[in-house]
C-alpha cells in the first residue's frame, strides 16, 4: 500500500467575552480592535477536518458536511490554502539548503489537495463555525506541511480565513491581538491562560435558531464601520479598558468581574449593531427574554452568578461557575421545553449527569427559588430554544489517528449527501 500524506484535526469553537467587530483591512482581515474569548470543549462542539495532498489528484477540491463545494469560489479559502503552500515551499527549500537528500524532501507543496470537513453543529447560526472550520483546516495544513511555525504563527494563517479562527488555534482564554502594521505581522492569537486555569466555568449553549442568519458577519461588520458613531466611541476607548480588565479578571479567577464585562460588552456590541444604518438586529424575541432571565436569576442569587454573551445571531452562551450551572440547566430547560418532534437526547444531551435520566429534563426545579423564578417567567412555546448545549472550557486542535480519516482509501469522502 503506498504512503499517503494526510492529517485530520479538529478544531474547537470560540465565543467571545470581549467582541471583534470591523475590520481595518478586509482583504488581511485585520481587525478595529483587540477581542478575548473562551474556547469550548471539543467534546461537545468540533469541526473534524482531513486534508490529503497526493500527486495524483487532478486539482484541489472541498467537501463540507458531505456536500463538495468550490474552493475557487471562497477567496479566503484560497488565501487560507496559498499561504500554508507557500510556508511548505520555504521549509522544503531551507531542507534542501541544509543538506537534506532531494529524495527525502516530499514536495507536497506542489500536489493538489483534497478538503473534508465536517461540523458536529449547525453552520452559520452564530455558533462561530467559521472560527472552528478555518482553525481546523490550518491546524491540518500545519500537521500535513509539517511547518515548524508557532501557534501563534499559524494563528495568522487562519485569521486571513476568519478573523476569529485565530483564537481557536489555542485553548484555554485566548486574546486576538489588533496590531498596528499594515501588513498584519502584529495582528495574532495569543493564549491568556490554558483551559486548566479555571476548571469551574462551563457554558450553556441555547440555541434560539439553527438556521443561517440573513446578514452575515462579513456584510454587517462594514456597514457598521461605514455607519455607526457609536462604534468609533467602543474601539477608541472601550475595548482597550476591558481587554485590561477581562485579561485581570480572568487571571484572579473573578467571575463577578468576568460576568459583568461579559455581558457590558455583549450589550455594547449588539447596540452598535442597532446604531448601524440600516439597522442590524442578530437577537430575536427569544434572545431578549434569556437576558433578562439571567437577569432574575441574578438578582435572586444576590449576586452575579451568570452571564450572557450573544455573537452575531440569536443563540445565548451563558457562563457560570459549576455550583450554579445546575440551577441554570433546571431553569431553562423548565421554561424552554423542547419540541415533541425533537428527542430527548439531541435536546439535552446532558454531558455533566445534572438528571438521573432523560425523562427529568425540564420537569425538575431543585431549589425553591430557582422554582419561584421559573413561575414567574412562565413557560416559552415548546421549541423556543431547540437545542441546549452545556460544556466547558476546552483545548486547541487536536490532531487524531489516521483510522479518524473522514477519506477513503480514493481519497473521497466517507459521508456524502445527495
Amino acid at each position: 500500500m503506498s504512503v499517503k500524506f494526510e492529517a485530520t484535526v479538529t478544531a474547537p469553537v470560540n465565543i467571545a467575552v470581549i467582541k471583534y467587530w470591523g475590520k481595518r483591512d478586509s482583504a488581511l482581515i485585520l481587525p478595529t480592535n483587540s477581542s478575548l474569548s473562551v474556547t469550548l470543549s471539543q467534546d461537545h462542539l468540533s469541526t473534524r477536518t482531513t486534508i490529503r495532498a497526493s500527486p495524483d489528484f487532478a486539482k484541489d477540491r472541498l467537501w463540507l458536511n458531505g456536500v463538495e463545494e468550490d474552493i475557487a469560489a471562497s477567496k479566503r479559502l484560497v488565501n487560507s490554502i496559498t499561504t500554508a503552500r507557500k510556508l511548505r515551499a520555504d521549509f522544503e527549500q531551507k531542507l534542501l539548503s541544509d543538506g537534506a537528500p532531494a529524495e527525502t524532501v516530499v514536495p507536497l507543496s506542489q500536489w493538489s489537495l483534497h478538503v473534508c470537513s465536517e461540523n458536529n453543529f449547525p453552520t452559520a447560526a452564530g455558533l462561530a463555525s467559521s472560527a472552528s472550520g478555518y482553525a481546523a483546516l490550518v491546524s491540518a495544513l500545519g500537521a500535513l506541511f509539517d511547518l515548524p511555525q508557532s501557534t501563534s504563527d499559524l494563528s495568522r494563517v487562519a485569521r486571513v480565513g476568519s478573523g476569529s479562527a485565530c483564537r481557536s488555534m489555542f485553548g484555554g482564554f485566548v486574546a486576538w491581538q489588533a496590531g498596528i502594521s499594515n501588513d498584519g505581522h502584529d495582528s495574532f492569537a495569543v493564549q491568556v491562560a490554558d483551559r486548566l486555569h479555571w476548571p469551574e466555568l462551563q457554558a450553556l449553549i441555547l440555541v434560539a435558531s439553527d438556521k443561517k442568519k440573513a446578514i452575515s458577519s462579513t456584510a454587517g461588520m462594514q456597514t457598521t464601520v461605514e455607519t455607526s458613531e457609536l462604534f468609533a466611541e467602543r474601539v477608541r476607548s472601550v475595548v482597550p479598558k476591558r481587554m485590561e480588565a477581562m485579561q485581570r479578571a480572568i487571571t484572579d479567577r473573578d467571575f463577578a468581574t468576568f460576568a459583568e464585562i461579559t455581558m457590558r460588552d455583549s450589550n455594547q456590541f449588539h447596540a452598535v449593531c442597532l446604531d448601524t444604518y440600516p439597522p442590524i438586529s442578530y437577537m430575536n424575541d427569544i434572545s431578549r427574554s434569556i437576558v433578562g432571565l439571567i437577569h432574575a436569576f441574578n438578582a435572586a442569587r444576590g449576586r452575579v452568578a451568570a452571564a450572557y454573551t450573544y455573537d452575531a445571531g440569536p443563540n445565548a452562551v451563558i457562563y457560570a461557575l459549576k455550583d450554579d450551572m445546575r440551577d441554570l440547566v433546571e431553569l431553562f430547560t423548565y421554561c424552554f421545553s423542547r419540541d415533541e418532534s425533537t428527542p430527548k437526547e439531541a435536546f439535552y444531551p446532558d454531558a455533566f449527569a445534572i438528571f438521573d435520566s432523560a425523562d427529568q429534563v425540564g420537569q425538575r426545579l431543585t431549589r425553591p427559588e430557582v422554582a419561584q423564578l421559573a413561575e414567574t417567567a412562565g413557560k416559552f412555546p415548546a421549541g423556543s430554544v431547540c437545542r441546549i448545549i452545556h460544556t466547558e472550557v476546552g483545548d486547541g486542535p487536536r490532531v487524531l489517528a489516521a483510522s479518524e480519516s473522514l477519506l477513503d482509501d480514493a481519497g473521497l469522502p466517507k459521508h456524502t449527501q445527495q
